[in-house]
């Protein structure tokens, strides 16, 4: 066999690898099985996945009440994900306390499902430390939603009158009377006027106080 024909084999089994490669069947993705809400799903492996950097307003699955934009978070989600595959990105943490997986949660060769639902003003932003990889462009996702008013922001958060202070370490903001507000250290401590700029600055409402 001549030099040519070796080299021009060897050309057609790289392109063959390269393929197979990213063909659908060399897909890692993981089949959704069920979406919970608009931050929590469970995979076709039985691993329930927590999306990370974010949260969404919560469902009452046994009263049947739902927060401003619950249901339409999980519609969301359940559109998107229907008879999907995704892709996990992981940070520091894998897992929290209650055994769900953490991640940065992407459709199959598509885009990360975190993101799309600040866009559209369906989630905000919830830091945990020390999972912060995404923490700045997610803040900027979510500042350019309150701009556009879409979703949550269409509620008014600009009220002023009361104050509330945020947590520098665990980016939450509270009401003054609230337990965790009285432990917050004074070089952690922050004050904000409206609960909206509180939000801008990438804080979270106490899930104790409910400010």
């Amino acid at each position: 066999m001549s030099k040519f024909a070796l080299k021009f084999r060897a050309l057609i089994l790289l392109f063959a690898i390269a393929f197979l490669s990213i063909s659908p069947a060399a897909s890692k993705g993981l089949k959704v099985k069920f979406v919970y809400d608009g931050d929590t799903i469970l995979l076709e492996n039985g691993k329930t996945v927590r999306f990370l950097g974010i949260d969404t307003p919560e469902i009452d699955h046994e009263t049947g009440k739902s927060e401003f934009m619950a249901v339409a978070a999980r519609e969301f989600n359940i559109h998107l994900l229907k008879n999907a595959r995704v892709i996990l990105e992981y940070d520091r943490e894998r897992m929290d306390h209650y055994g769900r997986l953490l991640a940065y949660v992407f459709l199959d060769g598509g885009p990360m499902l975190n993101e799309l639902l600040l866009r559209k003003g369906l989630a905000h932003v919830f830091p945990v430390a020390p999972n912060l990889k995404h923490q700045a462009r997610f803040l900027l996702l979510q500042r350019r939603a309150m701009e556009k008013g879409l979703g949550l922001w269409r509620m008014d958060l600009k009220k002023k009158g009361k104050i509330y202070l945020g947590n520098r370490k665990t980016f939450r903001f509270h009401f003054p009377g609230c337990p965790f507000a009285k432990k917050i250290a004074k070089t952690n401590g922050i004050r904000f006027s409206s609960e909206y700029d509180a939000f801008w600055e990438g804080y979270s409402p106490c899930r104790r106080c409910r400010p």
